[in-house]
C-alpha cells in the first residue's frame, strides 16, 4: 500500500512520537477500508503522544477528542498547537479508558490504533464502558496486535527475548477477538481480519531510538514476527 496521507505528515513528528509499529499507517489502512465522514467526531482512545489524533485531524478534516492514560493533555496541547491545530478540531483528554469523561451517544465513531488490547480483553468492557458513547450506527474501529493462530500454550522462545508472558497475554488471534466481542449485545461485528503491512509498520518503529522500540529488537531480529500479525476489527453499533 501506498501511505499517502502518512506520507504528507512530518517524518520526524512521526520518529519523535510513535509510541509502537507506525500508527499512522496503520491508521490508513484501516480508514481506506472504513471510511469516517468529514466533520465527524471521533474518540481516538489511547491516541499516546497524539500522532493519530493529528492525522484524523489534519487528513480527514475529523474533530478529535485525543484520549490517553499514559500520556498528558498539556503535553499533547502542545504538540497539537505545534502542528497548527485548533480546539475546534482537536481536544487532548487525559483519562483512564474505563472512566471517560463523556456523553453518552456523543461520537460519530471510535478510533484505537495500537491500544485497545490493553483494556478491551475484558468481556464486559465494550459494553459497560465504550459503545454507550457511541451514536447509533456509528462505528467502532480498533488496530490490535496479535497472533496469525494461538500461541499460548507453547510460547516461541524468541518471543520472549523482548517480551514477558504477561505482556504475550494481551496478543491473540482473530478467533478470539471475536469469542470476545461477540459476549457484548448491541453491536455488530463487520469485520476482523489480518492487516497488511506488518513488517513496514515494525521497521518503522525498530528504526527509532525509543527504549521500547531498543528493547523489542532482540525479538524481531530473532524471527518472532513471523507469529505476529495486526487485526483490524470494524464494529457498528446497532
Amino acid at each position: 500500500m501506498h501511505y499517502t496521507r502518512t506520507n504528507r505528515l512530518d517524518p520526524v513528528l512521526i520518529k519523535e512520537n510513535i509510541m509502537g509499529p507506525n500508527p499512522a499507517k496503520l491508521l490508513e489502512q484501516l480508514l481506506e477500508r472504513y471510511p469516517l465522514q468529514a466533520g465527524d467526531t471521533v474518540l481516538d482512545l489511547g491516541c499516546g503522544q497524539g500522532v493519530t489524533s493529528i492525522m484524523l485531524a489534519k487528513e480527514y478534516d475529523l474533530r478529535v477528542f485525543a484520549t490517553d492514560l499514559w500520556i498528558g493533555a498539556s503535553e499533547n496541547w502542545q504538540r497539537f498547537c505545534a502542528q497548527g491545530l485548533t480546539n475546534r478540531q482537536i481536544v487532548p483528554i487525559h483519562a483512564d479508558a474505563h472512566e471517560m469523561p463523556y456523553a453518552q451517544e456523543y461520537f460519530d465513531a471510535v478510533v484505537s490504533i495500537d491500544a485497545y488490547h490493553y483494556f478491551g480483553l475484558d468481556k464486559a468492557y465494550l459494553g459497560k464502558h465504550l459503545l454507550p458513547l457511541v451514536k447509533m450506527g456509528g462505528w467502532l474501529l480498533f488496530v490490535v496486535p496479535g497472533f496469525h493462530h494461538d500461541i499460548h500454550s507453547d510460547i516461541p522462545k524468541e518471543m520472549l527475548l523482548s517480551w514477558s508472558q504477561e505482556e504475550l497475554d494481551t496478543l491473540h488471534d482473530a478467533e478470539h477477538w471475536r469469542e470476545i466481542i461477540s459476549a457484548t449485545d448491541g453491536v455488530e461485528i463487520v469485520s476482523i481480519e489480518e492487516m497488511e503491512g506488518f513488517e513496514e509498520c515494525w521497521q518503522d518503529w525498530l528504526e527509532t531510538d525509543n527504549e521500547y522500540a531498543v528493547s523489542d529488537r532482540a525479538a524481531m531480529e530473532a524471527g518472532a514476527g513471523k507469529y505476529m500479525n495486526f487485526l483490524a476489527i470494524a464494529l457498528r453499533k446497532q
